[in-house]
């Protein structure tokens, strides 16, 4: 049985604390399968040490209280064994541990994981979309513990009592904020806080070596990032994964884009359309997914960018933009650049970064 989610939250966004809560439009409820609840955790917990495993027997294991990104405690238990995660940024957080979760909700535009997390997630089962998910698939595989933040479940919604009833639930973040607080409450529910560190230490370490790469060549250049939403653009802004991961590598925004979104994609009109130019521009799609159709299904990768500007070349006014006319656009794939994520779709966008700009 499947129920429609509202979006919350667009799902570029990344979890984090005190951004944008929104809610659920038509949901219904059901599932009788029923267990005991849980929630998620933070980064401090009252009954264990962190740096555990994910690899033991939750039965003998017993139970720790932890903390969600609200301070709330929960029950989970010592060391989880079925995981299923609800959103884009706990996949990468659990898989970034090592720990592949046996269900999963698609990327956002796709019908599978995101592309990035192909390969690592390639036998994960889909339980649904950001938008719709099949609560009863969901109980049918007796998670242990699900993950969730608000680019796929309003904390204040009965989508979120629902699943309190199937499994302890763990609620890792909001969209908008700094990525690290979402991967270390999934880092925190899994037992695992030490490994999470050293997650968070190695992107760091790489942002910095490459920061420094960069500053010669491009430390006065700006850099736009931009989703092909159906007809038209949106800007990815700061506060989103792939601005976060310019800000951590000196990368400047034009004027336009040197501030903080909501949290999701910002349309542009087509009249506004300059205010999408830089001198450098990175370009994606979501196979045509958009805030007002989430569930559109196309190509996301590099196929699904050219595609899009195919489609954007034929907008008035885009091929009279610098960054166009400089043959400065870059394509990327937008499970990375234009939705969110955990440290795997960080890295994945340093690597891009490194092959499109030549030292």
């Amino acid at each position: 049985m499947s129920f429609n989610r509202s979006e919350l939250t667009d799902p570029e966004n990344q979890g984090a604390s005190g951004v944008n809560r929104r809610a659920f439009f038509g949901l219904a409820l059901a599932s009788s399968a029923a267990l005991a609840l849980a929630a998620c955790s933070s980064e401090t917990t009252t009954t264990t040490t962190s740096g555990g495993s994910a690899s033991g027997d939750s039965n003998s294991g017993g139970t720790r209280t932890i903390q969600d990104v609200d301070d709330e405690k929960v029950e989970v238990p010592a060391n989880p064994k079925k995981v299923i995660v609800l959103s884009e940024p706990t996949l990468d957080g659990l898989l970034a541990l090592g720990v592949t979760p046996i269900g999963s909700v698609s990327g956002r535009g796709q019908s599978g994981v995101p592309n990035y997390l192909a390969d690592r997630a390639k036998d994960v089962q889909i339980i649904g979309t950001v938008a719709q998910v099949n609560y009863e698939q969901i109980g049918n595989l007796d998670p242990d513990l699900i993950l969730v933040d608000s680019t796929g479940v309003d904390k204040r919604s009965e989508a979120f009592e629902t699943l309190k009833k199937i499994a302890p639930v763990v609620y890792c973040g909001y969209a908008g904020g700094d990525w690290r607080i979402n991967f270390r409450n999934v880092a925190n529910a899994m037992n695992m806080v030490d490994k999470g560190e050293e997650v968070i230490k190695a992107y760091e370490a790489s942002a910095a070596a490459l920061k420094d790469q960069l500053a010669p060549k491009y430390g006065d250049k700006t850099f736009s990032i931009v989703r092909w939403a159906g007809n038209g653009p949106a800007l990815i802004l700061k506060e989103l994964p792939a601005g976060q991961v310019l800000n951590d590598l000196g990368l400047k925004r034009p004027e336009a884009q040197d501030r903080n979104g909501q949290g999701h994609s910002e349309p542009v009109s087509l009249e506004n359309l300059a205010t999408i130019d830089a001198d450098y521009m990175f370009l994606g799609t979501l196979g045509g997914a958009s805030q007002k159709n989430p569930n559109a299904q196309g190509t996301a990768g590099l196929q699904g960018a050219e595609e899009a500007l195919n489609k954007a070349k034929e907008t008035s006014g885009f091929t009279n933009l610098k960054a166009v006319k400089d043959d400065h656009v870059i394509l990327v794939d937008g499970s990375k650049w234009t939705s969110t994520g955990g440290p795997l779709l960080l890295e994945g966008i340093i690597e891009d970064v490194k092959k499109a700009l030549p030292l």
